[in-house]
């Protein structure tokens, strides 16, 4: 593995192995120079819970890990294996489908759709205000386009990424 830019590296162990909760706390604890009493009064649990965490016999929720973290200013990420943080999609409250749901959260969603993007244009149905592509094939293959065109500057020697052919959108 080199240390270009175009190629990431590894930096996590494989994720079978176990998380480390009773790690982290033990490093809070640490970094603020707390005891666990003082520790658990900090973050509003009982002292037990933080012997019980460290000593592995008790995997703390989320919703507690925060509160934990949160003592010394730590906020929780998801990082994939190369350090890159996954940011949480928003959610656009005017995108409901007719049934007044959110559309499927792995579906990019597509406002104000052009002729043809919709997948029941075909069909000659009323068009909606959103839509989002049904197609697997096409919406992986716009994925990549648009990460290549985001990030050009360190693809400029990689050709770009095709675009689905027209007629299968």
């Amino acid at each position: 593995m080199s240390d270009s830019p175009t190629e990431p590296v590894l930096i996590t162990e494989p994720s079978d192995a176990p998380w480390p909760a009773a790690g982290i706390v033990r490093a809070v604890r640490r970094r603020a120079d707390l005891s666990q009493r003082e520790l658990a009064r900090w973050a509003g649990v009982h002292h037990a819970t933080i012997g019980r965490i460290e000593a592995g016999r008790m995997v703390p929720s989320i919703v507690l890990l925060r509160r934990i973290i949160g003592v010394v200013g730590c906020r929780l990420a998801v990082v994939d294996e190369f350090g890159r943080v996954l940011k949480p999609m928003r959610d656009w409250q005017d995108t409901l489908n007719g049934a007044e749901r959110r559309y499927p959260s792995h579906l990019d969603t597509i406002l104000d759709p052009e002729p043809g993007e919709w997948w029941a244009d075909i069909y000659g149905l009323a068009r909606p205000p959103e839509t989002f592509y049904r197609n697997r094939e096409v919406r992986d293959a716009m994925r990549r386009r648009s990460q290549w065109e985001v990030r050009v500057a360190q693809n400029r020697h990689l050709p770009p990424p095709p675009w689905p052919p027209r007629g299968v959108l």
